[in-house]
């Protein structure tokens, strides 16, 4: 079966799996990341831009799971893009969460109309990492010429970009730069669980070709996908604050898809996204102050 973990570029070591609380209400964050740790989950995912570091962090405390054992990644909002601004960022962050260090910090978006913030926040990152405040540092909702552009500023190249990946969208041209520069594809929304919750033409939890795949192994369409993505090299942070789909959701290394369902799932790619299109991620739209902590 294909292994638990992944390791990074730097040799730090991720979980394949972790929890995801985007649009997680703060009130509900808290049992959501209890019930996760304690089915066996070690990684979680949050963003400054979430507004439930706080929780997050209170659930890991009240999991009883020894802080060294879990994998924390959380993300810069674009309102905190630029040098000082992102040290201050990662301050406001790991006292959120009630840690001296995080596990992995990320960019949350390139913000395209002033790429100078971009730069001046990424080599914050690289500071950070310098003074062990952070494991790894990573970008998210980076396309090839944001990466390009990046690298060809920086010293240290990112050891995640975390995108929209799902069957209906797959991102190909992006996950092949990623593997190419040694960076980790992380998918959001790796159950196309946006394909739920915003307009969209069908939904893939019901897509006829993974329920199938699924009928075939006697597993859900979710686990199905997830499966997926981890054999081919991704790693996923599925969300639900739902303790019996969070256990479901982690109940994905005791079988494999063969090459052929792999292919068929390949195949079902739309090029449709289901996020915002990065370049339109600017201050003017999309900035939102993120409160001190």
């Amino acid at each position: 079966m294909t292994a638990s973990t992944i390791t990074l570029n730097n040799d730090v070591v991720i979980p394949a799996i972790g929890l995801g609380v985007f649009q997680t209400p703060p009130e509900e964050t808290v049992a959501a990341v209890v019930a996760a740790l304690q089915t066996g989950y070690r990684h979680i995912d949050t963003a400054a831009a979430y507004g439930n570091e706080r929780e997050v962090g209170q659930g890991i405390r009240e999991s009883g799971v020894p802080r060294d054992e879990i994998f924390i990644e959380t993300k810069v909002w674009i309102s905190d893009y630029g040098y000082d601004e992102t040290l201050h960022a990662f301050e406001k962050s790991a006292a959120k969460l009630g840690v001296d260090q995080i596990d992995l910090l990320i960019l949350h978006q390139a913000l395209p109309s002033a790429f100078d913030k971009t730069v001046g926040a990424y080599k914050a990152l690289e500071k950070l990492l310098a003074d062990g405040k952070v494991r790894a540092i990573g970008v998210s909702n980076f396309m090839v010429e944001h990466l390009t552009d990046l690298l060809a500023q920086t010293d240290i190249v990112p050891a995640v970009n975390q995108i929209e990946v799902h069957p209906y969208f797959q991102q190909p041209e992006v996950q092949a730069f990623d593997r190419e520069h040694g960076i980790l594809t992380q998918a959001w929304s790796p159950i196309g669980g946006i394909t739920s919750y915003r307009e969209s033409a069908k939904r893939s939890f019901d897509e006829p070709v993974i329920l199938a795949i699924g009928e075939k192994y006697g597993k859900s369409a979710a686990q199905v996908m997830l499966r997926w993505h981890i054999q081919n090299g991704i790693q996923v942070i599925p969300k639900s604050t739902k303790p019996e789909r969070i256990g479901e959701n982690f109940d994905v290394f005791d079988f494999e898809v063969t090459a052929d369902d792999i292919a068929q799932i390949d195949a079902l790619d739309t090029g449709e996204r289901g996020g915002p299109e990065p370049e339109d991620i600017t201050l003017e739209t999309f900035g939102r102050p993120i409160p001190e902590a």
